[in-house]
């Protein structure tokens, strides 16, 4: 029997992969033939891609990069307005319309992603930080520490998130920093007890026990087989804080306990533009839509990390 030539090969393992949609040698030749098989594999990973999660990362880049780069987007300032443009409709100078001082709403936007995902990154950091390490403390120590540790987080899941960030946020100051320190605080309860859970299974394994028993100290193996292997779960978590974070720091903004005026940021200028509601919709809904769709973009991208798939 003759040997398939690298061609033939290719083509049947493109057809193992995509059955009922591969090429013959005949149709594309000795010279041609492995070019077509990865073109045809490129065709179909582009094909499995998932329109959603790709938009969710689209939406979460470009909120990011109006963060980073604001001056790239937009040529107006976020806090200087301009005279006799104030309430403007959105129009081919002023893509979202102006406010009551005569802001582009729009530059106010770009600016306003800066000051409200760096309060999210934040928030996201403290509680990841500080509910993960406490989860690992608890998860592996056990016996009292653990008791210790999970009644603290249980006190804190007792009290209702808003109440909590509010009451620090009185106690730290108003501002931005604060606020995203009040919201990250209020998450770290939620970090702990998956961490937590996610130590305790790791942990029974047999390649810890192996860990253990070859001579590996209590931190050593914690930090090189325990902790890697916990983190997934918690990875997903975060990207879903992230979401939570934004709406929280949006809502104590919208309170008046975030970034003073006229510092830009997304729960400010919802709350400037409710008194103009009725005679400019834009001022309250534009700010609004980011808001959720930066929200949903990132339940989208944590549902994607939970399952493996991002």
């Amino acid at each position: 029997m003759t040997s398939m030539n690298t061609t033939e090969r290719g083509l049947l393992r493109a057809d193992a992969a995509f059955p009922g949609e591969a090429l013959s040698a005949a149709d594309t030749g000795p010279a041609h033939g492995p070019v077509l098989v990865k073109a045809l594999q490129g065709w179909h990973r582009i094909r499995r891609l998932q329109p959603g999660l790709v938009l969710a990362w689209l939406v979460i880049a470009t909120a990011v990069l109006w963060a980073l780069f604001p001056e790239l987007f937009t040529s107006h300032s976020g806090t200087v307005g301009i005279a006799r443009q104030q309430l403007r409709p959105p129009s081919a100078q002023h893509w979202l319309g102006t406010d009551a001082l005569g802001r582009d709403l729009f530059a106010r936007v770009v600016y306003g992603a800066g000051n409200t995902l760096t309060g999210a990154f934040v928030a996201v950091g403290v509680g990841l930080v500080v509910g993960t390490l406490m989860g690992l403390i608890a998860g592996a120590a056990r016996g009292p520490v653990d008791d210790v540790i999970m009644r603290i987080v249980d006190v804190l899941l007792s009290i209702p998130n808003l109440l909590l960030s509010l009451s620090i946020v009185i106690l730290l100051g108003f501002g931005t920093t604060n606020a995203a320190v009040a919201v990250g605080i209020t998450s770290i309860a939620s970090f702990a007890r998956l961490s937590r859970s996610e130590v305790v299974r790791v942990r029974g394994s047999d390649y810890v026990e192996a860990a253990f028993g070859s001579g590996g100290t209590f931190v050593r193996v914690l930090w090189r087989h325990v902790l890697p292997n916990s983190l997934t779960s918690v990875i997903a978590l975060a990207a879903v804080q992230f979401g939570s974070a934004i709406l929280a720091i949006s809502t104590l903004g919208f309170l008046g306990y975030g970034a003073p005026p006229p510092t830009p940021e997304w729960g400010l200028l919802i709350a400037e533009g409710r008194n103009y509601i009725a005679r400019a919709w834009w001022l309250t809904t534009v700010p609004g839509i980011a808001v959720i769709l930066v929200v949903l973009a990132a339940n989208r991208i944590s549902q994607s990390v939970g399952k493996g798939r991002a």
